[in-house]
């Protein structure tokens, strides 16, 4: 899991990755990966945040998706998403409701068990993915929108779960890498779809931006590595 835009200074004391648990050489190749993203965050307003994320058991965490149905729409997943807008960081990249939630939940033992680390971790953790889990979780959608804090796992989740694929669907979460690979372990970085633009761009509504905030974006389709479909109402 990862991220970042006008990117926070990296702090050494604090944790790039949910999974960055895993010690102190998956650590030292996180920080790498935000050098990376800032690079490309000024680059210009598209080439925004980054998350880098691919970790030795990025084989192993793929589930099967709950066989819950779920009567929400995308429509009520975006409007949850939106009244998030303008929801910030603190100064350490923690201190919101998205990773407190996270960390308290019976995701966090799971992705524990994964990845290592401790739920505290999770509180300053990078939280692009979070945000997206935190929506799927308050609209009642969470069956199908996943929940991971790795945004490499929770692409491979859709991927289980035969719910991938290259087209801009309202209400899709879209994956990002902003060096253009198609790879799934290439992933930075994840939001919502609003809209496909027609233009080669899309609209958004994305979690921990490089300015450390959930806000709505314009993406260049460049950037997309793929997309998950949940099986919303219609």
């Amino acid at each position: 899991m990862p991220s970042m835009a006008k990117h926070r200074p990296l702090r050494a004391p604090k944790i790039t990755y949910a999974r960055a648990a895993l010690g102190a050489a998956v650590l030292a190749s996180a920080l790498g990966a935000h050098a990376t993203a800032a690079a490309a965050d000024s680059a210009g307003p598209a080439a925004a945040t980054g998350h880098s994320a691919v970790a030795p058991q990025a084989a192993a965490h793929t589930r099967k998706a709950e066989e819950t149905q779920v009567n929400v729409t995308a429509q009520q997943v975006l409007a949850m998403a939106r009244a998030q807008v303008g929801t910030s960081e603190n100064a350490y990249g923690g201190g919101t409701k998205f990773q407190k939630w996270y960390a308290d939940s019976q995701r966090a033992a799971e992705t524990i068990a994964r990845d290592g680390g401790t739920r505290a971790m999770y509180l300053n953790a990078p939280w692009c993915s979070i945000f997206v889990s935190w929506v799927g979780e308050h609209t009642g959608a969470r069956p199908q929108v996943g929940w991971d804090a790795w945004t490499v796992a929770h692409a491979k989740w859709f991927a289980a779960n035969d719910r991938w694929g290259t087209e801009a669907r309202p209400g899709a979460v879209v994956f990002f890498s902003w060096g253009g690979s198609k790879s799934l372990d290439a992933i930075q970085h994840v939001g919502f779809v609003v809209k496909d633009n027609g233009d080669g761009t899309i609209s958004t509504i994305e979690g921990n931006t490089g300015n450390g905030k959930v806000e709505e974006r314009v993406r260049p389709k460049s950037q997309v590595v793929g997309y998950g479909y949940p099986q919303y109402a219609s």
